[in-house]
């Protein structure tokens, strides 16, 4: 069965920060600090979907689609990143994943999507190893109550971008700016989500996963000097968070100059440990060119000729099947089937005469990414669900509420939800199975 769906993440659109004994994440610290997020925004409204859960499920339910990705918020479930349950969150998850099932929707639970509770990072956060024996910890707490009714589970999202955005360049939670020193996050990351999949194996999930965000990497040049950076930056963004999941060992890091001596005896055979699915997220395709001097072994030099997003991402839809055909072509039988657990785009979106958000230039951003998933089908990958990047206008990490994602306008100063242009596209879409249904094994 293929999957059409949607996602969010419990940071980006919860709120309730403080209700029910959640404890403060690193998301919470960080955004309260001055200049960290635009405009001093911070999460802990959001969308208000703490409390308007069963509205949000309605919407999906008129949407149509058939699984929604959801993250759940440690803090909620551990206060203090240790110790027994807090109920009274996991109540929370509780009632959302029967409400999901009641209308026919398949949870698909993240469990960690970048809010790390306070607590660990005053412990060193992911640079601790103990971190990742923590994780397992809560990922087992969580399965003991939800695995009998949640089918799909993703460890981390986007453990690349958590490091490189909040460990290496500071720009996100919890704000450290170590460049290459943040490299033990990888692994302490992926070694938590080894000691997860055991865990999660153990209460009886059926299906595990890991959602990395991969870029198709273009090198600046035929340049020597060009390639061998765009093969670095392919090792740091792509590599470093595949090979040791799919092969058992991680690639070539001497251009960063480490050889990630944290790594123990018997890691490598957690974290390789045999998946259901490899969730991927995709954006947009990275140009690479040698190095300024900076310090890194590479620069991003950019790419132009193209339609960008209000972020000022490119818009280059035949990157995903770049990437997808790219990822069996590298990885051949290790690669297990891939769900495309993000992809959509921000728009300055405003209602216009009528209440009504005509985003027609989301619509064919979506129509030409699924578009690009039926021709890496066709190739021959093994793809099994798609999910727009996301139901919901929300919390944007350090851009605050300026750039909207959703299928759903919100206004956030009334919490009122808009179902926009792209949400009657999409759930036409979703009835006709339109540009798949030729694809093999989709329906």
């Amino acid at each position: 069965m293929f999957l059409w769906g949607t996602a969010t993440a419990s940071y980006q659109i919860e709120g309730g920060v403080a209700e029910d004994g959640r404890g403060p994440s690193i998301w919470d610290t960080f955004a309260h600090e001055p200049g960290r997020v635009r405009d001093g925004h911070t999460g802990d409204v959001a969308c208000d979907h703490y409390h308007r859960w069963p509205e949000d499920i309605a919407l999906m339910a008129d949407l149509g689609v058939g699984s929604y990705r959801f993250s759940i918020a440690w803090p909620r479930i551990q206060p203090g990143g240790r110790g027994p349950v807090n109920q009274a969150g996991l109540d929370f998850y509780d009632r959302l994943v029967d409400g999901l099932r009641d209308k026919g929707i398949v949870p698909a639970a993240t469990l960690f999507h970048w809010d790390l509770p306070q607590a660990l990072q005053d412990e060193g956060g992911w640079l601790a190893r103990d971190t990742a024996a923590r994780f397992a910890d809560y990922a087992a707490l969580v399965a003991e109550r939800l695995a009998d009714r949640v089918p799909m589970w993703i460890t981390l999202n986007e453990p690349f971008v958590h490091m490189a955005f909040g460990y290496a360049t500071g720009v996100h939670a919890p704000g450290l700016a170590l460049l290459s020193d943040a490299l033990p996050v990888a692994h302490h990351q992926l070694l938590g989500h080894g000691l997860a999949v055991a865990a999660l194996r153990a209460h009886g999930a059926e299906q595990v996963l890991i959602t990395n965000n991969c870029t198709p990497v273009w090198p600046a040049s035929a340049d020597p000097a060009d390639l061998a950076a765009a093969e670095a930056y392919d090792i740091l963004h792509n590599r470093l968070f595949n090979d040791p999941v799919l092969l058992g060992s991680y690639p070539d890091l001497t251009a960063y100059g480490t050889a990630l001596d944290c790594v123990r005896d018997g890691d490598l055979d957690l974290i390789s440990a045999p998946l259901d699915g490899l969730g991927i997220n995709y954006y947009n395709p990275t140009r690479i060119a040698a190095p300024t001097g900076d310090g890194l072994p590479f620069t991003d030099a950019g790419i132009t000729g193209y339609p960008v997003t209000a972020f000022g991402w490119p818009v280059v839809p035949d990157g995903l099947r770049e990437l997808l055909s790219g990822l069996k072509a590298r990885y051949g039988a290790a690669l297990p089937p891939v769900y495309i657990t993000e992809n959509g785009c921000s728009q300055p979106d405003e209602p216009g005469p009528g209440g009504t958000v005509d985003d027609q230039d989301r619509i064919a951003y979506l129509d030409g990414h699924i578009e690009a998933v039926r021709q890496a089908v066709a190739e021959g990958v093994d793809v099994r669900g798609y999910y727009v990047w996301s139901l919901l206008d929300n919390f944007e990490w350090a851009e605050g509420y300026h750039q909207r994602f959703g299928l759903v306008h919100v206004d956030f100063a009334t919490g009122e939800r808009t179902p926009k242009a792209s949400y009657h596209w999409f759930r036409e879409h979703i009835a006709r199975h339109r540009g798949l249904r030729a694809a093999p094994a989709l329906p």
